[in-house]
């Protein structure tokens, strides 16, 4: 056997001193409970860091992507430049803030329907594999690439026209809350790498929910309170701009 079980009542002290596991209310059923359990909690770590590894490289991206544009856009004589989309506060905020409670709550995800008919992993596969490596690039692109454009649309467009300072606020405001977002919403899809959300349902886990919600209530926070807004020095939202 890859290990070995003894109860923990009825057993032996010999049976005990050489067994890996002991069952200490001497029920079978406990070994498929723990089983189970362990699947659960290897299945949340993964999703966890899925999640917080897609964020991550997504961030990581935005702002190499815009320095190379920058870079690019100086190389070629252009009057214009592409400043970086994201403060050093906002990267701050995004890590300890919006990143934090949703990555808590993936951990408290609850087993999916069919867990304990998969195959048993092999103990040397590593935590991040092929899938899930090509789940973060996925994810990390699409997340830059919406930031990025949301970061164009508010600088060149929003801003056209205003002082410097202000066409940055404009881009850097719309790159903020884009990216905040995406990282929720980027949260609420890393449930299940197997089944659509409908399928798992929307609300099983209470704790994503609230970790969605509170991370939405910071954002408008940010935005609205004239203290916070000066804090990141960022502009004013109307309702073009959420569109």
């Amino acid at each position: 056997a890859d290990i070995g079980i003894s109860m923990g009542i009825t057993g032996t002290d010999v049976a005990k001193n050489t067994a890996e596991v002991i069952l200490t209310d001497d029920n079978f059923a406990t070994i498929v409970g723990a089983v189970e359990e362990g699947r659960i909690i290897f299945a949340n770590i993964k999703k966890f860091i899925n999640f917080l590894l897609s964020c991550n490289v997504g961030e990581v991206l935005v702002i190499a992507v815009a320095l190379i544009i920058d870079i690019i856009m100086i190389a070629s004589g252009s009057a214009d430049s592409f400043p970086v989309p994201l403060s050093p506060i906002m990267l701050l905020w995004l890590n300890l803030v919006t990143d934090s409670l949703p990555a808590l709550a993936l951990g408290m995800e609850p087993g999916e329907p069919d867990i304990m008919k998969h195959h048993p992993r092999n103990p040397e596969e590593p935590i991040i594999d092929k899938e899930m490596l090509r789940s973060i690039i996925v994810q990390a692109i699409a997340i830059a690439v919406a930031t990025l454009a949301a970061f164009s649309l508010g600088y060149f467009y929003f801003g056209r026209g205003m002082q410097a300072e202000q066409m940055l606020a404009q881009g850097r405001t719309l790159a903020f809350a884009t990216l905040i977002l995406a990282e929720l919403f980027r949260a609420m899809a890393a449930r299940s790498n197997r089944y659509p959300l409908k399928q798992i349902g929307w609300f099983t886990n209470k704790y994503i929910i609230g970790s969605i919600l509170v991370g939405i209530a910071l954002l408008l926070l940010v935005i609205y309170v004239p203290g916070m807004r000066n804090l990141f020095d960022i502009a004013f939202m109307g309702p073009k701009e959420w569109l």
